[in-house]
Order: C-alpha cells, then sequence, then structure tokens
C-alpha cells in the first residue's frame, strides 16, 4: 500500500458518505520529513488557537454557547475550502465513522469545560491546562512506536514541563481561587488528548479538512444541548467576537493543526503546544493586566530551545498516523 497524499482534501455530503480529493500516486517529496512549511504551519496553528480564550471572554454569550457557535460558524468555511479543492465522495467505513463521531464528541465536551474554565481563571492558565496534550500525546506516541525518547527529546521534554511549570507558578499562587477554572481545564486538557489521538487516526485515511469537517458537525448538537441545559444564552446581539473565534481558533487554528498532526510526531506536536499559554499570556498581559515575571518569560525562553531541539534534531519517529495498524483505521487508498 503506498501512502496517500497528505495534501488531499475532503469535505462531506448530507449523506453516510465522505469527500475525499483525487491524489495521485506519492512523491518523495510527500513522504519525506516535516520541511519549514509543516512546521510553519505547526507554529501558525498554535498562535491561532491561543486567541481562542480572549475571543470567548469578549463574547456575550455562555462559554458553552460560545463552543457551540465556534463549531457552527465555522463549517460553512470547511466546506467550501473543501469543495474548492476538488473533493469528491468516497465511502468510509465504520470504524473510521465511529472514531470521528467519537471524537468530535470529545472535542465538544473539551470546548465546554474548557470554555469554563477560561472565565474562572487566568488565561495562561487556562491554555496551559487545556494543553495538558503537551505531555500525555508524546507519551501515548512513544508507547504507539514502542520507543524510548532519544536523549535531545528527554531534554526538550524537561525543557518544556519546567518551561510550562514556571509559565504556571506565579498566577496560581497569586490566586488559588483560580481552583474551579484550572480542574475544568485539567480535564478539558485530557478529552482534548483523547481528540488527538482519534485524529491522528483519522489522519491515517483522510485529508485534513475531511477529518475536521466531520468531526466538527460531530460536536454541535451535543455543545447547544449542554448550552441549553445550563440556561445559557445561546443567541448573540453582537457577532464579531464568535465570528473570530470560529475562524481564528476552528478554520485556521484546528485546520493547521489537523494538518500538522499528519506531519509530526506526537512529541513534536505536543512540545509545540507550549507556544499557546506563552501567547495567550501576553495577551493576557497586554489586554487584561495578567502581568508576566520574570519566572513566566524564563519559561517561555525555555519552550522556545525546547521547540529548536525537537525541530533541529534527527527524526527518530514517524508521525502518529504511520505507527497505527489497525483495522478499524486502515487507509483507504486512492489513485
Amino acid at each position: 500500500m503506498h501512502r496517500p497524499d497528505p495534501q488531499r482534501l475532503s469535505s462531506v455530503l448530507d449523506t453516510a458518505h465522505g469527500l475525499t480529493a483525487p491524489s495521485s500516486a506519492p512523491t518523495a517529496q510527500s513522504v519525506a520529513a516535516p520541511g519549514l512549511i509543516a512546521f510553519a504551519a505547526l507554529v501558525v496553528a498554535n498562535v491561532a488557537l491561543a486567541f481562542g480564550p480572549w475571543f470567548v471572554r469578549a463574547t456575550e454569550v455562555g462559554p458553552v454557547a460560545a463552543g457551540f457557535w465556534r463549531l457552527t460558524l465555522a463549517v460553512p468555511f470547511l466546506i467550501a475550502l473543501a469543495v474548492q479543492q476538488g473533493a469528491r465522495p468516497t465511502r468510509l467505513s465504520r470504524g473510521v465513522w465511529i472514531g470521528l463521531i467519537v471524537g468530535g464528541v470529545c472535542f465538544a465536551a473539551d470546548l465546554g469545560a474548557w470554555h469554563l474554565g477560561i472565565r474562572r481563571t487566568t488565561l495562561a492558565n487556562a491554555t496551559l491546562f487545556g494543553n495538558a496534550a503537551t505531555l500525555i500525546f508524546p507519551i501515548y506516541g512513544f508507547l504507539i512506536a514502542k520507543t524510548w525518547p532519544t536523549r535531545t527529546q528527554g531534554w526538550a521534554l524537561v525543557l518544556a514541563a519546567t518551561g510550562a511549570a514556571l509559565l504556571l507558578g506565579r498566577s496560581y499562587q497569586l490566586d488559588a481561587k483560580n481552583l474551579v477554572g484550572d480542574l475544568l481545564c485539567i480535564l478539558a486538557g485530557l478529552l482534548y488528548t483523547v481528540y488527538f489521538i482519534l485524529m491522528a487516526r483519522a489522519r491515517a485515511t483522510l485529508a485534513p479538512l475531511s477529518a475536521l469537517t466531520l468531526s466538527t458537525l460531530a460536536g454541535i448538537v451535543p455543545l447547544l444541548v449542554f448550552a441549553l441545559a445550563m440556561g445559557e444564552r445561546v443567541m448573540p446581539t453582537h457577532w464579531g467576537p464568535l465570528i473570530g473565534l470560529a475562524l481564528c481558533s476552528q478554520v485556521l487554528g484546528q485546520g493547521l493543526m489537523i494538518y500538522a498532526l499528519g506531519r509530526f510526531s506526537p512529541l513534536v506536536i505536543g512540545i509545540a503546544l507550549l507556544i499557546q499559554p506563552v501567547v495567550a499570556g501576553v495577551v493576557g498581559w497586554l489586554v487584561y493586566g495578567e502581568r508576566l515575571g520574570a519566572a513566566d518569560l524564563v519559561g517561555v525562553v525555555m519552550v522556545a530551545v525546547a521547540l529548536v531541539l525537537v525541530r533541529r534534531g534527527p527524526p527518530p519517529e514517524v508521525p502518529l498516523e504511520d505507527a497505527l495498524d489497525t483495522p478499524d483505521f486502515g487507509r483507504q487508498e486512492t489513485v
């Protein structure tokens, strides 16, 4: 079996079929190690996602309702992008559908818990805890690949974990009332890890936009039901922050993130997630007066060094989608 072209895009019809764009035989470039463009996409994805908490705070609807609108408003753009790429229908296996639906529901639960936590803690804390996948996802990747981290990878993980602790420490110690918000964001981070694992499996079969569009659709109804059950305000009078949330976080941020899942190992993805609390901390400083101290700045530097280490080091492990070998998520080849 040859590896499907990772640039292949797809969307979805109102039927039990997905849409996949035609792909050609893979070239040496398509299966080579990720280059600068792919790494830039990963960085931009995390920067875009870091603005999510700011948009959520700026909305007038409830936090869970904000998650509902994030997905709902993003769907037309995701479908349009896929159609523009020439998507065509193809039948997906039952296992792929289950993975996409469960992934979408986990992402919906992640957004609900995270958005509730965002309004109960600092931006930096919310983003850091909401990305608990930083450490869990790489560990899962090592288990799947049945390999231990190299010395460089080990140092990168230590630097990233220490930098994350420094980013968290000062803001948490100053305000213990953040505890409830922090716990909600930790729950969101665990759910986000499950979503990552399922989407990495889906990327073994589907191109980025088709996987993202289908999982986004699966998360809309659960978020709406949850928001209504909590008695939240759902309909806004000002759409600007919600449109910004959908375009910046879901279309741009998650779109590039799902693309990166098929190009990088879980270790690189996990450490790159720490870009988000760095950017969120700066936004919190500039917009909400959540000032960064010397420890925060040292943490930023340590995260940056960790990223350089995993970027420049040799790639001893393959992306997670290449390490998976399960019947339910077997790849569907096209020619």
